[in-house]
């Protein structure tokens, strides 16, 4: 009996032991130069108040590492001979994953006997130093944490002063009353096609992402004024990066919600080398119950995805990295009519894009690298509608298509039919320069060439023939060059010159950009910042492919759209939690294709995918101007919030001179995100919660009203009829628990919790007028588990 009591006992303690035990993890990284991206020797990164003490210092080769860290958020100070000193905060520990740092620090430009460091804090501060004016970075915890955004960046960014998304429900990312056609998509310094699901072509978004924050790493988001390297844009640039896999722990996760089963691994390759893998994979969860037979309506949208780099360091040949992502989605809708001829309808939308991509950076000392690229990409959209009539309600000879399909009791006809696709390879080299302390050179030669089909016709049971919209195909190239100069006049003003130029071979046009951002520092608290651009992006493929009705192209000569940006900010940091940020923007627009006939109206300018099928001129002109001001408590002690406003206006003019809405002149954007995370239970269970809200309030969209009488648009009142203003309220819950090696966490995110419905447009159906609405509640659960 004693023998039992004592071994009860020691099983206890023993229990009370492993139960008490804190969970750890390892914080490790890399410190480089800014500049050059040299490793730098004897940086010291610490955690300050740590208890017990915790810090390290880099190797020769800018490698440090710290174990056993306790889970939770820290800070981290980083400092170096030489260096400014810098601070990241908020660095969030669980025990599921390691934490990988790539962190860069400034060359001091003081003596060493003068030298007064301060700390740089600004968690905005953009990835690419080329970068210094209107450049928000997109954080991966942001993308996650900021209610409604459903980890896609692209909904994420809508939170910022001056963004706003598509009301419909698409990602569409609409900058300072710009058409989101206007924007660049870049994957790892290389542009990309449009990376979303079920994306209409000419597009710039779409309903769903296939990039989400599981395999991004800090990326940038530019409204104006671009970097000099940025071109064939003139709206905004993403510029995104896939981060690379963990190179000494296999690292895995797996999430099931309502927009996907996904999985990710990550690892090296071995444990003698620095090289990793990432990868990841999604499903759509409703195609998968669709095919288990669990759900069963009309349109169920099917949709796959993955995701790939590879890191491969080398000691003499540099640093090798392959990377690619890809997806495919459809949807088919059906719908029937008994009180018509027409027995059935269905129309089947597909979609697909990819990109691999293979990349070199050389050191040619610790001053100078080369980066040289390759890229290949495809990416297209297809639609077929077809109408089945019974022959008894009329008669089959009447069907004289090359695209019958003949069944037993019945006909059908193709009614519409759009095959587009496009193949691009890229090549780009880049030389970076760092000259001194105070001086850096970039300078680059982009090449991009393209073959694309794009093929569109329908059939019009008025005429009772088919019409053909477009029919094209064709080679296109688009050269582009690059110089930037960085020059840091002192520790407080630095300035980024440079100039882009760009050669598009269908229309035969060469534009020359000049660029110009300066910041400066006018105190410790204090900066004002200015940039200047002149900017220009080829028309929609689309739009260069229209034909008339005999095939003759009639769109070929379409120049490039320019634009000139001017912006002027404040930057006001009133304590270490606390920013105010203030931006005036004015954006000139020129060489807007509009119709060509001077009694229309019509501009591309409206439109943000697909085409129109008119003759079209490059004599439009538009002009965007504005406001911005935000309002920012940096996340510290698990609490943060942010309040932003705009106001500014968005104009385009036809042929006739008239400056009119156009229709993403809403007037006025706000937003308010709040969110806060809190122990739940015991501190020994290792349990959040983390509540996250936002609220979005944005003005009308415009549009052109519908004429009772004739039952068609009054063009001669073009966007001037207003919706009603979009409010939306997002709201996230996220519990999180981090056991063993193990971080779990459940998580719901919904969009448009209050359910509104602001009208938005209005069509002609049976008679009366309808009204298109905003995107209803949309809620998202997810459970995902890091091991």
């Amino acid at each position: 009996m004693k023998a039992k009591l004592t071994l009860i006992t020691f099983l206890f303690f023993i229990a009370q032991i492993v139960n008490a035990q804190q969970l750890t993890q390892t914080v490790r990284g890399r410190v480089v130069d800014e500049d050059s991206k040299a490793p730098i020797f004897g940086a010291n990164i610490i955690i300050p108040g740590s208890d017990p003490f915790k810090g390290a210092a880099t190797d020769i080769d800018g490698y440090f590492k710290m174990t056993d860290v306790k889970i939770g958020r820290i800070n981290l100070t980083i400092s170096a001979l030489g260096y400014e000193n810098t601070q990241i905060q908020n660095v969030e520990v669980n025990t599921g994953k390691e934490v990988v740092l790539e962190i860069n620090l400034l060359e001091s430009l003081t003596q060493l006997g003068e030298v007064k460091i301060t700390a740089r804090q600004d968690v905005s501060v953009a990835q690419n130093e080329m970068s210094i004016s209107s450049t928000q970075a997109i954080s991966v915890e942001e993308t996650k944490k900021y209610a409604g955004s459903f980890n896609d960046p692209s909904r994420m960014v809508s939170a910022f002063a001056g963004v706003s998304g598509n009301y419909d429900g698409n990602n569409d990312i609409i900058v300072r009353g710009n058409s989101p056609k206007g924007i660049l998509w870049r994957l790892d310094d290389v542009e990309i096609p449009n990376p979303n699901h079920f994306a209409d072509e000419g597009a710039s978004g779409g309903p769903i992402s296939i990039l989400t924050s599981n395999i991004l790493d800090n990326s940038d988001f530019s409204t104006s004024a671009f970097a000099p390297e940025y071109g064939n844009a003139y709206s905004g640039v993403m510029d995104m990066k896939l981060r690379k896999g963990n190179n000494e722990k296999r690292e895995y996760s797996v999430g099931l919600g309502a927009l996907g089963l996904d999985a990710t691994a990550e690892g090296p390759f071995s444990d003698s080398s620095k090289a990793s893998y990432l990868f990841n994979y999604r499903y759509s969860s409703l195609a998968l119950l669709d095919g288990l037979g669990v759900v069963d309506f009309n349109g169920v949208p099917k949709y796959t995805d993955a995701a790939l780099k590879i890191h491969v360091p080398t000691k003499k040949a540099g640093i090798f990295s392959l990377f690619g992502i890809g997806g495919m989605s459809s949807i088919l809708e059906t719908y029937k009519d008994t009180s018509n001829p027409v027995r059935s309808w269905q129309g089947k939308y597909s979609s697909y894009m990819g990109v691999v991509g293979l990349s070199n950076t050389y050191f040619i000392n610790n001053k100078t690298f080369i980066k040289s690229s390759v890229a290949l990409s495809t990416n297209g959209s297809g639609y077929d509608g077809e109408k089945t009539y019974f022959y008894s309600d009329i008669d089959k000879e009447d069907f004289m298509s090359d695209r019958l399909l003949l069944a037993k009791d019945s006909v059908s006809r193709n009614q519409a039919h759009s095959n587009l696709s496009k193949n691009r390879l890229r090549y780009a080299i880049t030389l970076n320069n760092k000259i001194n302390a105070k001086n850096r050179i970039k300078a680059g030669v982009i090449v991009k060439q393209s073959t694309f089909v794009n093929f569109s016709d329908y059939y019009d049971e008025d005429d009772e023939q088919r019409y053909l919209e477009m029919d094209m195909k064709e080679n296109e190239m688009l050269y582009q060059g690059f110089v930037s100069w960085k020059h840091r006049f002192s520790e407080e003003l630095t300035m980024v010159s440079g100039l882009h130029t760009m050669h598009y071979s269908l229309n035969n046009e060469t534009s020359v950009e000049p660029r110009l951002a300066m910041k400066w520092k006018m105190s410790e608290k204090g900066a004002l910042n200015l940039g200047f651009g002149m900017h220009s992006k080829s028309e929609s493929l689309l739009n260069y492919s229209v034909t008339d009705s005999i095939g003759n192209l009639v769109n070929e000569d379409l120049k490039l759209i320019k634009s000139n940006h001017y912006v002027l900010g404040y930057n006001h940091r009133v304590s270490k939690k606390i920013n105010i940020k203030a931006e005036v923007y004015y954006q000139q627009l020129r060489d807007i294709p509009v119709a060509n006939d001077i009694e229309e109206n019509y501009s591309s300018i409206d439109q943000s995918d697909w085409f129109k099928n008119i003759d079209l001129t490059s004599e439009g002109k538009g002009k965007n101007y504005g406001v911005e001001i935000t309002f920012e408590r940096f996340l510290d002690n698990e609490f943060y919030f942010l309040v932003n406003a705009s106001l500014f206006e968005s104009k385009y003019a036809a042929l006739d001179g008239v400056w009119r809405n156009t229709v993403y002149n809403g007037n006025y954007t706000a937003n308010f995100l709040i969110g806060k995370t809190m122990r739940l239970g015991k501190a020994e269970k290792n349990r959040t919660l983390s509540l996250d809200t936002k609220f979005f309030l944005g003005g009308p969209k415009r549009y052109t009203a519908i004429d009772i009488e004739t039952e068609e648009r009054n063009y001669d009142l073009r966007n001037e009829a207003k919706g009603d203003p979009v409010f939306q309220m997002n709201f996230s819950m996220s519990m999180k628990r981090n056991k063993g090696k193990t971080t779990r966490e459940l998580q719901i995110d919904i969009l448009n919790i209050t359910n509104n419905q602001a009208r938005l447009n209005e069509y002609f159906n049976n008679g009366e007028i309808v009204y298109e609405r905003q995107l209803s509640i949309i809620p998202n659960l997810i459970y995902r588990v890091y091991f």
